[in-house]
């Protein structure tokens, strides 16, 4: 798993902004500053729903300390739109619906009970302007949410 002090691993993937899908890259998302990582494991559940509401309300808070806040499922980049709509997110969501990044950041989970595969751990990273992961939370309980002033107090010291 990604830890704290680790390079971020690098990639390239779909951003639903709600109104398009662009290409994003974490390299060149870092030029202009810290980045926090929301990984969550699927639209239009209620836990992920709120989650993403909840950082949608302290948006401010990331803005003020000149950090870009993404959310991160394996959902298609066309479903994220939809739920980036629903929930009137003002902040973009990238697209793992190959699941590379649920790999390459060590956060995939499988409910096999349901049948459902390769989701995304609900898990936080916040990754310096150096690329150098400065937090890193990872629940293996869906059903938890991260305690949302310790990431806000990270990313303000990232």
């Amino acid at each position: 798993m990604v830890e704290v002090g680790d390079t971020a691993p690098d990639f390239t993937a779909p951003l639903a902004t709600g109104e398009d899908v662009e290409s994003f890259t974490l390299s060149e998302a870092l030029e202009d500053g810290p980045v926090v990582l929301a990984f969550f494991p699927g639209a239009f559940t209620s836990v992920c729903s709120h989650e993403l509401a909840s950082f949608r309300d302290r948006l401010s808070a990331f803005e003020d300390a000149g950090v870009a806040l993404y959310g991160v499922s394996v959902d298609s980049p066309f479903a994220l739109n939809a739920f980036h709509d629903e929930l009137d997110l003002n902040f973009p969501l990238i697209s793992d619906a190959n699941d590379e990044l649920v790999d390459l950041y060590d956060v995939s989970m499988d409910f096999a009970d349901l049948g459902v595969y390769g989701v995304a751990k609900r898990a936080v990273f916040v990754v310096n302007e150096d690329g150098e992961v400065t937090y890193a939370w990872v629940s293996d309980d869906p059903g938890v949410e991260p305690e949302y002033d310790e990431v806000e107090d990270a990313a303000a010291t990232a």
